[in-house]
């Protein structure tokens, strides 16, 4: 009974043992960090050859950061170079993208500034990583959605945000901030405010200019079209304006906690929370089946039940790998024992980076893809 105890007691000590056979031996990358592969070809169904690259963090030893290709929203870079520019000792590709202009499609916060909107509820992480403690995710199916409320002449204005740090389209309302680019890149025939100070105060309005320059302590406004419905005519130098964010989950994490994460981070297809596995993704409206059903390229991150974080990178597309549907990435959650798990960016952004080098095989013919965003892993 004695030895038993004495077994258990050294069991706790040393924290929970590598994972099973069907993972290699683990690579001490760093104090909190261990790196394995997999090639065991039952991870699908029917079983084929398959690649996994993996990272199993310690939330006590590591912070989570999103990365923006080139530090700002506009245009993509590889996840090698971005990593390398952050210094982070691994990351991985995150979310999805407009792969014309590397603007991100859905939900995106960085650094506290949500920098992309989106009215459909999308599988999303949102990430608390202090400088000191313990990093914490949490996983849901997200929106978000701004508006500004401004006191014009009396009268109360709301003015509802058709779009955030992206493409402005006509007869659409979209804000801007400094993590976008410099300027709005946009062109004329349209007409733009000027926002900045402390509360946020119209500074200038710019008709028919474009490119407008995005003060580091403002925002800009701008509407395409020079024809102003009302409540944007009311907007004058010198009205003060406020920004509010609506958050909404399906499952419940609550608007406070999404509000005051450091990071949210977009991806498609929540495939477990809770400890317990999704089997209908119709509130995320995915265009079809194949996304679902097909194998391909995956990202994926998740948490297990003694709390580690894991990051993974499917192999696809390719004779060595053929990559993962939504059901065997599942059934890799089960093989990890995650409670929760998301699926990220795929096909040929997949990418994982450790120690400075890709250590999966991306895709692309073409090489590692330029993508628009990232999750960076540093050691505290």
């Amino acid at each position: 009974m004695l030895f038993a105890l004495l077994t258990l007691a050294c069991g706790v000590a040393q924290g929970p043992q590598a994972p099973g056979a069907w993972l290699s031996a683990p690579d001490q990358v760093a104090r909190g960090v261990e790196f394995f592969t997999s090639t065991d070809p039952t991870l699908v169904d029917p079983a084929g050859p398959i690649s996994v690259s993996l990272l199993r963090l310690d939330p006590t030893r590591v912070r989570l950061s999103s990365l923006l290709s080139n530090d700002q929203v506009m245009y993509a870079e590889p996840v090698l170079e971005m990593a390398t520019r952050a210094k982070s000792l691994a990351a991985v590709n995150a979310g999805f993208f407009n792969i014309n202009n590397g603007e991100p499609i859905g939900l995106l916060k960085v650094a506290g500034e949500l920098v992309s909107d989106t009215p459909i509820s999308k599988g999303a992480i949102a990430i608390w990583s202090p400088a000191d403690g313990r990093t914490s995710l949490a996983f849901d199916q997200v929106s978000a959605r701004v508006e500004l409320h401004a006191l014009s002449a009396g009268r109360s204005v709301v003015v509802p945000i058709d779009g955030v740090d992206t493409t402005r389209a006509r007869g659409k309302l979209m804000l801007y901030s400094p993590k976008y680019h410099e300027h709005t890149d946009t062109a004329g025939n349209g007409v733009e405010w000027v926002l900045s100070g402390k509360p946020l105060t119209v500074t200038a309005v710019r008709r028919d200019a474009g490119s407008t320059p995005i003060p580091v302590d403002g925002l800009v406004l701008s509407f395409g079209g020079l024809e102003l419905p009302e409540p944007l005519s009311l907007l004058v130098p010198g009205v003060t304006l406020e920004v509010r964010r609506t958050w909404t989950s399906v499952h419940g994490l609550e608007s406070d906690r999404l509000e005051s994460a450091d990071h949210v981070v977009n991806g498609a297809g929540l495939l477990r929370r809770g400890g317990v596995s999704l089997t209908s993704w119709d509130v995320e409206k995915f265009s079809g089946t194949a996304f679902i059903q097909s194998r391909h390229p995956r990202t994926m991150v998740g948490v297990d039940r003694m709390g580690f974080i894991w990051l993974a990178v499917v192999d696809g597309r390719q004779q060595v790998s053929v990559g993962m549907s939504f059901s065997e990435l599942q059934r890799l959650a089960d093989r990890l024992e995650l409670t929760d798990a998301l699926n990220l960016d795929g096909g040929g952004s997949s990418t994982m980076v450790v120690r400075g080098k890709i250590v999966n095989r991306p895709s692309d013919a073409a090489g590692p893809r330029a993508v628009s965003d990232a999750i960076g892993v540093s050691v505290r």
